[in-house]
Formats: structure tokens, sequence, C-alpha cells
């Protein structure tokens, strides 16, 4: 049983929660049951260790059997030491050490993709989040991140994909003009999303949305920038019909790879 907050382990644990100790180690962390539990499901040999309370595994039995089955330890430890750990103010009693699995940009074109998210300089860590859950959700085949956009195991980001980072895979540091470049060989239309674009209804009605598209999200404040807007082969921008003055990112996003995959799949 972990008991003190302030061991050697635990803090290394702690540090997890800065970019810095994720870079040099190679490492993140996952915080609450349903993230470790997707991780065990989808990527058991991610998970390095697993620290929980007795009371969390009671609460839990399917994440001991899931650990059982990965060959991985349950490390116990007292409230105290996992608040220690944690980001949160309420791990709700299970933490999680696992090395991060980046994609390649190669690999993920290589696979002829339909449907692709692209984020250009996209900073805010619950964006970032809800849209890496909206691509799975959409069916999408994968995340591709350009830009300084957030780090996607930082540990805001792991919690609002809520499991899906497990899911869809997700490429790291890319350079938007090579991945427009491979999205384009791969035999997909590069779709920017913007307000300066045209209607996103009419493309749907010509057809325009059923082919392979990589759709290329930017910055929350600022768009993308016109050198980022002309590597797309089109630009689109979703009708406001009441009287809000825009669409959150992630909020647009998840609309345009929805409507994506209705037209795929129709």
């Amino acid at each position: 049983m972990l008991e003190n907050p302030r061991s050697p382990r635990v803090r290394a644990v702690a540090k997890l929660t800065k970019r810095s100790a994720r870079d040099e180690t190679g490492m993140f962390l996952l915080e609450g049951p349903q993230a470790v539990r997707e991780a065990l499901a989808s990527r058991p040999e991610a998970i390095v260790d697993l620290f929980a309370t007795p009371t969390a595994m009671e609460r839990h039995p399917d994440l001991r059997t899931g650990a059982a089955a990965a060959g991985r330890e349950v490390v116990y430890a007292t409230e105290a030491v996992l608040d220690a750990m944690a980001d949160t103010v309420t791990p709700q009693g299970v933490v999680a050490v696992a090395r991060q699995f980046p994609a390649s940009v190669r690999d993920v074109f290589a696979e002829r993709p339909r449907l692709v998210a692209i984020c250009e300089e996209v900073r805010d860590p619950g964006n970032l989040g809800t849209i890496i859950r909206a691509a799975d959700a959409a069916g999408a085949d994968a995340v591709v991140l350009t830009g300084r956009t957030v780090d996607p195991y930082n540990p805001k980001v792991v919690r609002s994909t809520t499991g899906s980072l497990f899911h869809v895979p997700i490429t790291v540091g890319g350079d938007l003009a090579d991945v427009a470049s491979r999205a384009r060989a791969a035999g997909m239309r590069v779709i920017a999303a913007d307000v300066k674009g045209d209607d996103l209804l009419e493309a749907r009605a010509g057809g325009l949305l059923a082919e392979p598209t990589a759709w290329l999200f930017g910055n929350e404040a600022r768009g993308l920038a016109d050198e980022s807007l002309a590597l797309a082969d089109t630009a689109l921008r979703l009708p406001i019909f009441g009287r809000a003055e825009s669409l959150n990112l992630a909020t647009a996003a998840s609309v345009c790879l929805y409507e994506s995959a209705f037209a795929q799949r129709s």
C-alpha cells in the first residue's frame, strides 16, 4: 500500500501533469475508471502502472479483471496518494501511467483513409479532446495534429476524449503542407472549415462530402491563417440559422465530421 503522498514514486507520477515530463519520459497520466477501462480494453500494452484505492477496486471489479488479463499489477494506494498524483480534484480512486503511442502521418495516409480530421494550431485542450471524441464517433480513420496544436496527452485532453484517445490513430507534430500533400496523394480532398468558405449545404447537395475527405480545422480565436487556408482544395462554412455569432470550434468540427460520415454512408 502506497501511503506517503511525498514519496519519489508519487512525485514522479505527479510530474506527468507537465508537458516537459511527458516529453522526457514518453509517458502520460490516465485518471478515473473510464479512461483506464478503455485503455485496458483497447491498448493494454500501453499501461505501465496502475494505482487504485481498495474502495475503487471493489466498486470497479472489471478493472481488476482487465489488469490481470493484461498482466498488470494493481498497486493499492490511499486517497491522499491518488490526490497527489492526479491533475483533477477527484480522480475517483484510479490513476494509471501509460506509454504514449502516436501514429505516423505516413502510415495514416498509406491506409488510404476516407475521413480524417486535421487540427492546425488548436490550442484549447477541451476542444481538441472533443474533436478526437467526435472523430471517433463519426468513424474517422485518424486525427492529425499539425503546428502548435496542444499535446494530445495533456491530462485535460485525455479526460475530454472519454476514452476515444485509445480508439483512433492520432499523429503529432506534423507540418501542414506535408500533411495536405499526403492527403491528396491518398485520394482525399482537403476541405477547410472556414467562415469565408462556400455554403456546406450546397456542397452536400452536390455530393462533395461523399468523397474521401480530410477536414482542416484551425485555431479557436484566429481560425486558419491565409497560407494554411491556401493549402486546402476548398473551404466550407456552416450556416448560422439563428442569432449566434458563431459556433464553438469543437461543435463545428463535430458537425462537419458527421456531415461527411452521413454522406459517405448514404
